[in-house]
């Protein structure tokens, strides 16, 4: 084909004339309309490859945005040669920007914490049906057997100190330490961690002591290096803040650092005597799953907690979470629970097991060999290696 093409070839009643801002493109336009730049042959020489490239919109001045968009009657009689590609990439570019605001709105706040299953849903827990009748079979049965938590658990620590403060503040450092740790180590802990620092467990005390002498006291708890710091850091933040003694609401006890909402609750129980909730250990949340009492059964300590308080007698409160723990500690076991001797087992428990036969110790045959006779075998095969050697 030519590069030239004659002004014959033109479409009937269309007047072609170069685009003003790329020669390789030729706009096309009735005869009729007047045109502000001279018509031009349709001679133009042409690359020898074709390009055609198309400006966006935000890109072009004032000028050639009169001349494409400027009027509407303009872009009917028109007409603007755009490649495929070209129309795909402007029509993307102009979603991009929307798409692109749009995650940023999403990504601005800050995560929201995660709401329990009873506050998400807006709707109280109902009680659990005979709950009552478990509850006291537990309690008989609690009157039979002293667990540790009675004995060696966080009300035990306030009882070697005499000033108020000091009281409140054992059990708050008793309550920091029993996490994933035994309550018999915990009480041992808590006498090593007193003796260490003179005496007396105060705030001022523990800010007195170095790091090493509280880890050395408490080496044996669970997670004791996070917990040295954890207890350090509390007692400076109660000097600080509260003037060192124990705050007297949830809120601020969780502002603690190591402090969680179980901790929180047991510390107003035993130190201020103020019934704020029911607190929830794995005994607790355990116990209470086995026995029915959550529908659906809940995953964490603070759905469980949640639940028990939205039907739960408040003047059972207090002394809820020492009942069930002593019964988990000493009959409701993590791991083979004492079914056959528990009240419960009788219809109050869809978890309980049937008590399986024991089984008579099996006797084992032991055959000893007379050393007599394993002598000279002995001898024996010793000598026909020797002549397996030679």
């Amino acid at each position: 084909m030519s590069a030239k093409r004659k002004a014959s070839e033109s479409p009937q009643g269309l007047i072609g004339r170069p685009s003003p801002y790329h020669p390789s493109v030729t706009l096309f336009q009735p005869n009729s309309e007047p045109s502000s730049s001279p018509t031009v042959p349709l001679t133009t020489r042409r690359s020898p490859r074709r390009q055609k490239i198309v400006k966006r919109e935000d890109s072009m001045d004032s000028t050639e945005k009169s001349t494409v968009t400027g009027d509407t009657s303009a872009l009917t009689n028109s007409t603007v040669l755009k490649s495929p590609k070209a129309a795909t990439a402007s029509t993307s570019s102009d979603v991009k920007p929307d798409s692109t605001t749009h995650a940023k709105a999403s990504q601005g706040g800050s995560p929201r914490k995660r709401k329990s299953a009873s506050q998400a849903s807006g709707a109280f827990h109902p009680a659990p049906p005979r709950w009552r009748e478990a509850y006291d079979k537990i309690k008989e049965m609690r009157s039979r057997v002293v667990a540790p938590v009675d004995t060696m658990g966080c009300g035990r620590a306030q009882l070697f100190e005499t000033i108020p403060k000091n009281q409140r503040f054992a059990t708050l450092v008793s309550l920091m330490l029993s996490s994933q740790t035994k309550d018999e180590v915990t009480s041992a802990a808590v006498d090593r961690l007193r003796e260490a620092v003179g005496g007396s467990l105060s705030v001022d005390a523990i800010l007195r002591a170095d790091d090493s002498t509280i880890s050395d006291a408490i080496c044996k708890v669970g997670f004791w290096r996070r917990k040295t710091e954890y207890i350090k850091r509390t007692a400076q933040r109660l000097h600080d803040d509260f003037d060192s003694d124990v705050p007297k609401t949830v809120e601020e006890l969780c502002t603690l650092p190591g402090v969680g909402p179980k901790m929180a609750i047991l510390a107003l129980h035993v130190g201020w005597k103020v019934n704020a909730g029911v607190g929830v250990d794995v005994h607790v949340h355990r116990i209470t799953n086995r026995l029915g009492w959550h529908n659906p059964p809940t995953k964490t300590p603070e759905e469980t907690r949640s639940n028990l308080e939205s039907w739960l007698p408040k003047e059972l409160r207090p002394t809820f979470t020492g009942l069930l723990v002593g019964f988990g500690q000493t009959i409701c076991l993590p791991i083979g629970p004492h079914c056959d001797s528990c009240l419960l087992s009788d219809g109050l428990c869809p978890s309980a097991r049937a008590a399986s036969p024991r089984r008579s110790p099996t006797k084992k045959r032991v055959v000893v060999a007379s050393t007599s006779r394993a002598a000279p075998k002995l001898e024996i095969a010793m000598e026909d290696a020797k002549d397996e050697i030679l």
